[in-house]
């Protein structure tokens, strides 16, 4: 379905199952598709709602847009859906959209989940990323770029089908029209630029679940640490063979770890 934002600008969003809500959160450059996994197997006990975060996917995407804007796009998917109070899920990108959110409205979160966070950053990981790579960057396309950077993003012994699973979903997104431009991925990445959540984490309300990959080059476990350090009632698990991917490199652990906390 199709929801309008405050601004106007459409966001497409999925939602499956009955029950307690959970909002689903994606990464920087992905899209809720991605999140189909998570989607199907949390459906079976509560109802569960996926939005394409606007510059993504197929949600609208303006030229430029902030943090604030995805803050208020979730808002307004709740208040749309009926929704006055729901966990939140986020990993990456998502987690800081998840974090933004519940210091700034704890009341509309029960319960949260940051999928490989981080609280503060200059810039967006996956900029940085580029950054160290500058000159092996240059000449590929927009499609080689993207996989250049996920395949640095997986723990060393990553099984290749997991990898190939990524490049196929990858090379989907762009015969679908689903990838972001140059441009778009820009406006996307500049979104991100310079935030700190660290001041308003202590006001989180919700418990707390944290999960990091050992071998993740964007948001390792420190960054996660100092996050549960600072919001009352968190915890971090570190999941040992996971990069920046916990739900593809690890995903039984990571799906037991989930249900094990929205079931408490």
């Amino acid at each position: 379905m199709i929801i309008s934002a405050a601004d106007g600008s459409p966001l497409f969003v999925q939602q499956r199952g009955e029950g307690h809500p959970l909002i689903l959160l994606h990464g920087l450059g992905s899209h809720s598709g991605w999140l189909d996994a998570d989607l199907d197997h949390l459906a079976g006990t509560r109802r569960v709602i996926a939005l394409d975060s606007r510059g993504h996917g197929r949600s609208g995407r303006p030229t430029s847009f902030t943090l604030a804007d995805h803050v208020s796009d979730v808002l307004t998917v709740m208040d749309a859906l009926g929704v006055a109070q729901a966990a939140v899920m986020g990993t990456s990108m998502g987690s800081y959209v998840a974090q933004a959110l519940a210091t700034t409205h704890p009341g509309r979160v029960s319960r949260l989940i940051l999928v490989v966070p981080k609280a503060s950053g200059q810039t967006s990981g996956t900029a940085a990323l580029m950054a160290r790579h500058e000159d092996e960057l240059r000449d590929l396309t927009p499609q080689e770029v993207q996989t250049f950077l996920l395949e640095r993003m997986f723990a060393p012994g990553t099984p290749q089908a997991i990898r190939a699973e990524v490049a196929r979903r990858t090379a989907d997104d762009h015969a679908a029209g689903l990838a972001q431009t140059p441009g778009q991925a820009e406006a996307a990445r500049r979104a991100l630029e310079r935030f700190d959540f660290r001041p308003g984490l202590p006001r989180v309300t919700a418990p707390t679940l944290i999960l990091s990959g050992a071998h993740d080059p964007l948001n390792p476990p420190p960054a996660g640490a100092e996050i549960a350090a600072l919001i009352p009632h968190a915890r971090q698990e570190v999941l040992a063979h996971s990069g920046h991917f916990p739900a593809l490199e690890e995903a039984e652990r990571y799906r037991a770890l989930v249900d094990d906390f929205l079931g408490e």
